[in-house]
């Protein structure tokens, strides 16, 4: 099945350093990197890592120094963050930080933000931060923006960014379309199964976009699992390690390591935790190849979207490569 629509689309990689059960956070931070390499060498455009603090299923928290990692250990991928959590931090930090990353591997980092805060109250007291702080992302990011321009009402001058050229990305969660357009900045939209509120999302981006130094034109990411295996069955395992994650999560309040898909396909689950997982094993972008490549044609033909980033995680390292694997051939080739 040929596409012309898959092979003129970039595909990036978004990888949350996913703790696993029984191996240690540290190991999760370097199979990111080894994947960074992977991911070069198979043609992706980017490699984007994520901020998340306090989670046990997590070991990403520092994404600038995790970005430094990447970007030292690959040559031409572009690297950068999805995203670094703006409410969490001053907009001036975060300059200095793309500052250094861009001086140091000049052309290849992109500056990927959010507007989510931590997402406890403990977390939140532990950054100094509260919800409500969100709410000013719009005057954040233009604060953040500014320190690369030049100057500011303190007299201070970011050092070294200023000057510099790094491409902003707003994650858009909610309000962050009408944001992302209103700055006339690439937006990054999320997720793939709830494809009708991201069309609206495209929608209104489109529809407000306003042309800025960063970005003439309106530029659409969208953001999802995407599994690729040689049976439809073996994808959908793929996808048991997170569906089992975000079950338990939503039903005891806290976001666990991944663990095998076996185990958790032979747990006794209760009737809500087995209602949260289905929910979480259904509307991915999963199957074999040309499973896959049919349903991306679709949602690129839905959205005009310019570039797919492809978050998926799982529990079995050599199949998520795998996956990775079959998902560049089918781009590479247009099949």
């Amino acid at each position: 099945m040929s596409s012309t629509v898959i092979a003129r689309t970039r595909f990036s990689v978004l990888d949350r350093s996913r703790t696993r059960e029984g191996h240690p956070p540290a190991e999760a931070l370097r199979d990111t990197v080894a994947l960074a390499r992977e991911a070069e060498a198979l043609g992706y455009h980017r490699f984007w890592v994520s901020e998340h603090h306090g989670v046990p299923g997590v070991a990403g928290s520092a994404p600038t120094v995790l970005a430094a990692a990447v970007a030292s250990a690959t040559r031409s991928i572009r690297v950068g963050t999805g995203g670094v959590m703006l409410p969490n931090h001053q907009p001036l930090v975060v300059a200095e930080q793309f500052g250094v990353l861009e001086s140091l591997f000049p052309g290849r980092i992109d500056m990927g933000l959010g507007r989510s805060v931590g997402f406890t109250d403990g977390v939140r007291k532990a950054l100094g931060r509260d919800k409500e702080v969100a709410e000013d992302f719009a005057g954040q990011l233009g604060e953040l923006l500014g320190w690369f321009e030049g100057g500011s009402p303190t007299g201070v001058r970011a050092r070294p960014a200023e000057g510099l050229r790094v491409p902003p990305f707003v994650l858009a969660m909610g309000e962050g379309a009408r944001i992302a357009a209103r700055a006339g900045l690439p937006m990054v939209i999320g997720d793939l199964r709830g494809r009708e509120k991201m069309l609206r999302g495209i929608d209104q981006y489109r529809s407000l976009f306003r042309p800025s130094p960063w970005a003439p034109e309106p530029y659409v990411v969208i953001s999802g699992t995407v599994a690729v295996a040689g049976t439809e069955e073996e994808a959908r395992r793929l996808l048991v390690p997170e569906a089992w994650s975000m079950a338990y999560a939503r039903t005891r309040g806290t976001f666990p390591p991944l663990a095998p898909a076996e185990e958790i396909e032979a747990r006794t689950m209760t009737a809500k935790e087995r209602g949260f997982y289905e929910a979480g094993l259904a509307g991915h972008i999963a199957g074999t190849e040309d499973q896959v490549a049919h349903e991306l044609e679709t949602v690129l033909k839905e959205t005009g979207a310019d570039e797919v980033l492809v978050t998926t995680s799982s529990y079995d390292r050599t199949a998520l490569l795998d996956s990775y694997r079959r998902l560049a051939a089918l781009f590479a080739s247009g099949l």
